[in-house]
């Protein structure tokens, strides 16, 4: 049976795993921080040629990832002490690799701040983290649903959020200038609120909208510590580049054949009054 974040990952797709991968020199030294059960680190491994050491807490993604990876450790990042037991037991790294795990944890600032102190002199940190700026996030909101499920921008395992400006500050209050960023961007009729968004009312669809990070799913960006910062980028002062429209098509269509939640009720609470 495959684990909850167990997926196959195209390389040369546009989705989050892939675009961490591509920011990654092979043959590096990675510190995969909630590896899950492996998907990206045999990738790591295999595909990229890189000595990987792997951190995860819970029980059933472990036992998987050691299938694929020689050095596990088992850790929790909520305990302050994680990153000086990983430096002591395997030193520094070239990357040290977060794929959407801060939003699960209580404290994601001190967490990168300890990723940060595992760099080598020449060593990036690489996150990628869900945008709660997204419209069809935000569709559910104004129809008074917080739409937790089991993955995604609402993964019910979340518990801290970030919007675009969010994701800057997070970096900066740990001295990190972000040196390369790319947005994961889907429109609400390829996400998983799909069926959220279409009984929303055109007017209401349109204001979600206006912004032009309305589309961002996930951000993607390698970040080194400021002092070794050249680009020093502004997440805010970034390009918005939509997918092609093939990529659009076979999103749609896989979150429109997702089951429905029978529980739900189908009818918009703001229907009445807009």
């Amino acid at each position: 049976m495959n684990h909850t974040y167990e997926y196959e990952i195209d390389l040369d797709g546009d989705l989050a795993p892939a675009r961490v991968l591509r920011m990654i020199k092979p043959g590096s030294r990675v510190l995969e921080i909630g590896a899950g059960p492996g998907s990206m680190t045999k990738h790591l491994i295999g595909t990229l040629g890189c000595a990987v050491v792997a951190i995860e807490i819970e029980k059933t993604a472990l036992e998987k990832l050691k299938e694929v990876c020689s050095k596990v450790h088992e850790c929790d990042l909520n305990n302050p002490s994680w990153g000086e037991q990983i430096g002591k037991k395997e030193g520094l790294f070239d990357y040290v690799i977060a794929a959407d795990v801060l939003e699960h944890l209580y404290d994601p600032d001190t967490v990168l701040g300890g990723m940060k102190k595992l760099l080598t002199p020449t060593g990036s940190v690489v996150l990628s983290l869900p945008n709660v700026g997204h419209a069809g996030l935000l569709g559910c909101l104004v129809d008074e649903d917080m739409a937790y499920g089991p993955w995604g921008l609402l993964d019910r395992t979340h518990i801290r959020f970030f919007g675009i400006k969010n994701v800057q500050s997070l970096h900066s209050s740990q001295g990190l200038a972000i040196e390369e960023a790319q947005f994961v961007v889907r429109p609400p009729a390829s996400t998983e609120f799909t069926r959220y968004w279409d009984r929303l009312p055109a007017v209401v669809q349109d204001a979600l909208q206006l912004n032009r990070f309305s589309h961002v799913y996930q951000v993607v960006c390698r970040s080194v510590p400021a002092e070794r910062g050249r680009n020093h980028l502004d997440l805010m002062c970034q390009p918005v580049v939509p997918p092609d429209a093939a990529t659009t098509r076979i999103w749609t269509e896989i979150m429109a054949s997702q089951p429905i939640d029978s529980s739900r009720d189908s009818r918009s609470t703001i229907a009445s009054f807009v």
